[in-house]
């Protein structure tokens, strides 16, 4: 399991006890604790409107390694984009990503899809109007 600090991490740590799997993240910056090569990528944050350097250890992810991707929320889909970025430049397989929360009208997950991904959604948001939140 892949996410970014700091919100995923409690979703994806769920996911990685189900499947008995380890769960790992990627930094939004370089810290001293974070020693050797690393992977990077860039981000840019629609929520926030920053752009990080998302960064993970390369001893974290292994060649021809098997990763799901798990985040919390995707709506332009620059998170996952990263996170995809990341997995490939280990040369380990994308074998698909989760979220608990798409923002449909943010088009972010039907443009990653188009591009092969397969992406997972446990509730997806249609559209948000007069302070209500509509669900397909």
């Amino acid at each position: 399991m892949l996410t970014i600090e700091a919100s995923g991490i409690a979703f994806a740590t769920l996911v990685a006890l189900e499947y008995n799997a380890k769960m790992i993240f990627a930094k939004k910056s370089k810290t001293s604790n974070l020693s050797g090569e690393v992977y990077t990528s860039t981000v840019k944050s629609y929520t926030h409107n920053e752009v990080n350097n998302i960064c993970v250890s390369k001893e974290y992810i292994n060649k021809n390694e098997n990763v799901l991707i798990v985040d919390d929320f995707l709506a332009c889909g620059e998170a996952l984009n990263g996170l995809f970025d990341l997995v490939n430049q280990a040369n380990a397989n994308i074998i698909g990503a989760t979220v608990l929360i798409e923002k449909k009208y943010q088009l972010g997950g039907d443009s990653l899809r188009e591009k092969g991904y397969d992406i997972y959604s446990l509730a997806m948001i249609k559209e948000m109007k007069d302070n209500k939140i509509i669900f397909y």
